[in-house]
């Protein structure tokens, strides 16, 4: 298996916990900075995120290049969509808006080859080294992508119960604005209907022996759902990291000149 994967599927085994941005750059720099900081994975952005295929390529090697888990969040569920981020050498996918366990399935078997799945075959890509991987251990590797879907709404947790019997699934992502709307208080992520959602839906997982993740952009957010047993932690996106960086050298510029005799 893999390191990166390896050394990461054992953390979350073992009950620790794991950290990452979601990131909707373009320039690899900036996922370089990123690993280099010490995160364990990044979530690279193609749902939200203007970057092109051949752009994420150079991203996932500079995520694997500094020990960042390359984590492709890709735009819809479609084989192709899939196919393509693990060809070029995504470690694993985040799929959004998974309503039941048929669409789950659907994730699971276009993300992996034969006996694991029925990903489309080709061989000449990044993922298989342009072929210089031995056939046999390529297509057995499959099995070892992380295979994250992501729910959202209503339907999701009406259907949890059959999502959870989905064989293949590693971890169940919540995303707590889209939740948040579905559940009549937009933005409010903190709010009791919001709050009582996640950990129902994370005291099942966890009975089933599931991990789970959620986003946050706040301290005390990471340090709350930490404590009820959430595993992977997404804090914040590139840009708004760099916005609050800006904003806080501004405040920083800003502060009242002390007068002369003041300490």
């Amino acid at each position: 298996m893999n390191t990166l994967l390896k050394n990461f599927r054992e953390a979350l085994a073992t009950g620790k916990c794991v950290y990452g941005p979601f990131m909707k750059t373009a320039d690899p720099m900036f996922v370089e900075a990123a690993g280099l900081a010490g995160f364990d994975f990044a979530i690279l952005d193609m749902e939200h995120g203007p970057v092109l295929l051949q752009e994420q390529q150079n991203n996932i090697r500079a995520a694997a290049l500094r020990g960042l888990l390359p984590i492709v969040r890709v735009k819809d569920a479609e084989e192709n969509t899939i196919g393509s981020v693990l060809d070029i050498g995504a470690m694993g996918i985040q799929v959004p808006q998974v309503k039941n366990a048929e669409q789950a399935r659907n994730v699971v078997e276009r993300a992996r080859f034969y006996p694991y799945g029925m990903r489309g075959v080709c061989r000449f890509v990044r993922a298989a080294n342009y072929t210089a991987t031995d056939r046999k251990e390529y297509f057995e590797s499959s099995k070892d992508l992380l295979v994250i879907i992501q729910l959202e709404g209503e339907d999701a947790i009406r259907n949890l119960n059959e999502i959870l019997e989905v064989d293949g699934i590693d971890i169940l992502f919540i995303g707590p604005y889209d939740l948040s709307q579905a559940l009549g208080v937009p933005g409010e992520v903190r709010n009791e209907k919001v709050v009582e959602a996640i950990k129902n839906i994370t005291a099942k997982a966890k009975e089933k022996g599931m991990v789970v993740g959620t986003f946050v952009d706040e301290y005390d957010s990471l340090d709350f759902w930490r404590s009820k047993g959430i595993q992977y932690l997404s804090y914040s996106v590139d840009i708004g990291i760099f916005m609050e960086g800006c904003k806080e050298i501004m405040n920083h510029i800003n502060l009242p000149e002390k007068s002369e005799g003041q300490l």
